[in-house]
């Protein structure tokens, strides 16, 4: 809510993770950081932050949910925003094991983030061994996706080692919360706003049929092609079922170059490579369970960024998602690799993302009911078996009050019916692979992480280089 009484209505795609953060599902992400030491004091911590709030706002807002539902979610202030109740501080027994941090992390991502309070956590952790300290970033997906997430990251952190905190413009003054009324009024207002923008798009067809008819068939293919993708469901797999709300955090740490050495040498891309690993050490992974592989082809969720380059820097979501093969079937790692990237780019080529687009696009003018319905497409199992995610990072050092940051892990998020997340974060030349699993159904995720190990080195033997 800003002064002139305005409320901050949620997107279409922002107010889907909140729709669909139901039962054992937490629908936020975030990551794991350390840092060489020695840790900083708990208050330099919280000052560090006070100082750079003023550029992420909505670190400050709160969800407002109106009455019998009549819209979407909205942003208003916090009037009792406390900063050291999501600025928090905890310590390992060290020395503190890096097996130590992973579980302190799963503990951490299994609670579900207080609705009555601005939707992130931050978590300052002593005790690593070596001196080192880490830090905890725990944010709702509706207040980011991955890529302003990594922004929001570097506008928090400093590129050199000398920069410290910068005052604030002004003091920060909250805005009275809105009462029901008012939230009432402003869902009415949103409605009247979705009618007259549905009311221009009809009067910007009149003016122009035929470009409003090649949009309109452009759409209907892309729409098309997500149907088909739904008729042509996600096999089973020990990776999709019930859920419970706990959960397991590991990641694999890998050089950035040794997944461009497998590109140069066999073509595709970064996200390519990604995803053949990915393959390939799921394939490990069931055929060491038992599970037989012959024809086998499980689905990847892959969220695309569609944020332009002036909207960096800014919260929401700007994402859609696509649907790539995993042939976990092929035992070639080469091949395996030749059949994601053609894949890969027939979808690009295609008009999937478009789709989802008008997916999306649509949810924007659904009543609520029907919008909580149509939210459920983008985290239905019947698409896709697991979800892998790549951001790209910074590749240069990051500095948290004059301590360098050493190694970044992503951490996801579990949606029902999914079992497993591969979230992908590369940074200062290294690209780490961050697991989650369900705690009860997915007890061996440190072995699927064996198995991408062993993916990696595998296609990096092939093209003539030793390992990391």
């Amino acid at each position: 809510m800003s002064g002139n009484g305005h409320l901050d209505r949620l997107s279409a795609t922002d107010a889907s993770f909140v729709v669909q953060e139901q039962g054992p599902s937490h629908m936020h992400i975030g990551g794991v950081m350390v840092f060489e030491g020695p840790p900083p004091p708990y208050e330099d911590v919280l000052r560090q932050v006070a100082s750079r709030l003023h550029l992420v706002p909505r670190y400050r807002h709160k969800l407002a949910i109106p009455r019998f539902e009549m819209g979407r979610p909205l942003w208003i202030h916090d009037a009792r925003f406390n900063l050291r109740y999501h600025v928090r501080h905890t310590a390992l027994p060290p020395p503190g094991s890096e097996d130590d941090l992973k579980k302190l992390t799963a503990r951490i991502f299994s609670q579900r983030l207080d609705r009555s309070k601005p939707l992130w956590e931050m978590y300052l952790v002593e005790g690593l061994e070596g001196g080192r300290f880490a830090v905890l970033s725990k944010t709702h997906h509706a207040l980011i996706d991955g890529v302003s997430g990594v922004d929001i990251m570097t506008l928090l952190f400093d590129m050199t080692r000398e920069a410290g905190p910068t005052p604030p413009p002004e003091p920060w003054q909250p805005e009275p919360e809105p009462t029901q009324a008012e939230i009432a009024r402003a869902a009415a207002r949103d409605g009247l706003s979705t009618a007259l923008e549905m009311a221009g798009s009809a009067l910007q067809a009149a003016r122009d049929p035929l470009g409003t008819l090649a949009a309109a068939r452009e759409a209907a293919e892309g729409l098309g092609e997500v149907l088909w993708a739904g008729f042509s469901p996600a096999p089973e797999s020990p990776l999709n079922g019930p859920i419970g709300s706990h959960r397991h955090v590991t990641w694999v740490k890998n050089r950035l170059a040794d997944f461009k050495t497998v590109k140069d040498a066999f073509g595709g891309t970064v996200n390519d490579v990604v995803l053949a690993v990915v393959a390939g050490g799921l394939g490990r992974w069931l055929r060491a369970r038992g599970v037989r592989t012959e024809g086998l082809e499980l689905k990847a969720a892959v969220p695309v960024s569609v944020r332009a380059q002036a909207e960096h820097n800014q919260l929401g979501n700007r994402i859609t998602l696509m649907v790539g093969p995993l042939p976990v079937y092929c035992d070639d790692p080469i091949e395996r690799l030749h059949l994601v990237s053609e894949a890969m780019t027939g979808l690009k080529e295609s008009k999937q993302a478009l789709g989802a687009q008008v997916i999306i696009g649509v949810e924007r003018f659904a009543p609520p009911t029907l919008f909580a319905q149509a939210s459920r497409l983008h985290f239905s199992p019947r698409f896709a078996n697991v979800t892998v995610t790549n951001v790209p990072g910074p590749q240069f050092p990051l500095y948290f009050l004059g301590r360098e940051l050493l190694e970044m892990a992503p951490v996801g998020f579990l949606a029902d019916g999914f079992r497993l997340i591969v979230a992908i974060v590369s940074y200062n030349g290294a690209l780490t692979l961050g697991l989650m699993g369900d705690y009860d159904t997915l007890p061996d995720l440190e072995a699927i992480a064996a198995h991408l190990r062993d993916a990696l080195a595998e296609l990096v033997e092939a093209a003539g280089r030793t390992p990391a």
